[in-house]
């Protein structure tokens, strides 16, 4: 509220889908000085996206094989092992970030790349 009564309004932010990916074979031997590195990289993008006010969600992702695929047909569940679809790349992991708009998603998913060493793909979330 402003001081006199009224309600101050804020500029909407706009929600972001940072994806990370690698290829099918990729996997990371936490032990390395490499993924050492990278470790400490992903986690200086993590603060500084914190400091900024744009972290809402991130999380790391088990290889693609691990997953299973929940289908409801005529209201009875089916499930099936592995990913929905066979490609040669995976998503690794992804950040959900709340930003004020493009430009500033794609200076993030930038340094997210950076960061990862590898591809971000940037999507905007409905809503």
């Amino acid at each position: 509220m402003t001081g006199d009564g009224e309600v101050a309004h804020t500029a909407r932010m706009a929600q972001f889908f940072l994806s990370v990916w690698h290829d099918d074979a990729y996997e990371l031997d936490f032990s390395t000085p490499e993924a050492q590195r990278m470790i400490a990289q992903v986690g200086a993008f993590n603060e500084a996206l914190q400091s900024a006010g744009g972290w809402v969600l991130a999380g790391g992702m088990q290889p693609a094989s691990t997953a299973s695929v929940v289908r409801s047909t005529d209201g009875e569940p089916s499930i099936s092992e592995g990913p929905y679809a066979p490609c040669e790349e995976q998503m690794g992991g992804f950040w959900i970030i709340d930003v004020a708009d493009r430009d500033a998603a794609l200076d993030w998913a930038q340094r997210a790349a950076a960061a990862c060493e590898g591809p971000v793909e940037l999507r905007p979330l409905q809503g």
